[in-house]
């Protein structure tokens, strides 16, 4: 046990530096939507979630020659900012760049969608790294699939409190048999409510919710600490019941941006594949970098003093505290 304690020092030194601001697992990328109407002509949705803060100055760049032809109609609610309008590109959106502009443009995500005539549609990313896209000529599912499956492996490994969870379990677990049990009861349990959100059969509310995520971590700290003193418990004996339970309400987190982002019926499911496995992906990347780290301590004989290897059971029992606090703050 000693030695997973020895490996998470060093892994808190990562969250320390990011993750007080914390990172929820919501995930709030802005949309386009063009829908060609006639030759040259689109129907444009644009549509940015209130929480992702980016509302202001933020708004798609079409070709130069594009021009807006009808009155822009624009709509407020308390979660989400939309604008409709008619757009005419000569010649058609094929071929051409899309991109976004404004001075908040680099700090989020946005997915285009792009409908032809026919009813084929091709989904886009636009982010930081790759602020422009070219419109295909003739769409590929495997380019959406593509775009969903980065935008799972980023979210997870960009999640902190989902992290510090599956972080929290690895310490809690015993051995190679348990770690499995405990990792594929969690893939399991956050796949089912995933999949039970983003198609519409249930919702959760985003404040609680993620007020209950950061509960998750909280519960973990004593039962780390326990494990750390060489105590038993019903969530240190039977790990993956723990792993199930809580996994239920972290899949609900993750389907929050898909179910925002109002996707026709018929592509949620691929929509929802692809982002499974990009989770499961990055998920996976993250325990083998664990792992690794952990057996390149016993390789080193690394050796710490007591009071660090007892650090993350409190380091974790502390800020799933600090962000139960805020989160329930922010929700009244």
């Amino acid at each position: 046990m000693s030695r997973r304690f020895l490996l998470v020092c060093a892994a808190f030194l990562l969250f320390l530096a990011g993750a007080f601001p914390a990172q929820a697992h919501e995930l709030h990328p802005a949309y386009l939507e063009l829908q060609q109407t006639a030759p040259g002509t689109y129907a444009v949705l644009w549509k940015v979630p209130a929480a992702s803060g980016v509302t202001d100055g933020f708004s798609p760049q079409f070709p130069p020659d594009a021009k807006i032809i009808s009155p822009i109609i624009r709509e407020q609610t308390a979660d989400t900012f939309l604008e409709r309008y008619q757009l005419t590109v000569p010649g058609g959106l094929a071929g051409r760049t899309l991109s976004v502009t404004g001075p908040t443009a680099v700090l989020a995500d946005v997915l285009v969608r792009v409908v032809g005539a026919d009813g084929s549609a091709q989904i886009l990313r636009l982010n930081p790294a790759t602020p422009t896209a070219v419109v295909a000529a003739a769409p590929s599912r495997w380019r959406t699939a593509a775009a969903f499956l980065r935008l799972g492996i980023e979210h997870i490994l960009m999640g902190v409190d989902h992290l510090l969870f599956v972080l929290g379990l690895l310490l809690i677990v015993q051995n190679r048999w348990a770690l499995v049990k405990t990792v594929t009861a969690f893939t399991v349990a956050h796949s089912i409510t995933l999949a039970v959100a983003t198609l519409g059969y249930a919702s959760v509310p985003l404040p609680p919710l993620n007020a209950c995520i950061a509960l998750s971590i909280l519960f973990l700290g004593p039962e780390i600490v326990r494990a750390h003193r060489g105590e038993t418990s019903l969530t240190i004996r039977h790990p993956w019941v723990v792993a199930f339970v809580f996994g239920l309400l972290h899949g609900f987190g993750f389907a929050s941006g898909l179910t925002s982002l109002g996707l026709p019926h018929a592509e949620i499911p691929w929509a929802l594949l692809s982002f499974n496995v990009g989770v499961e992906i990055g998920q996976l990347f993250f325990l083998a970098v664990v792992l690794l780290l952990e057996r390149s301590f016993v390789v080193l004989q690394m050796r710490w003093p007591r009071w660090v290897q007892a650090l993350p059971c409190y380091t974790v029992g502390s800020l799933g505290a600090f962000w139960t606090i805020q989160r329930v703050w922010l929700m009244f």
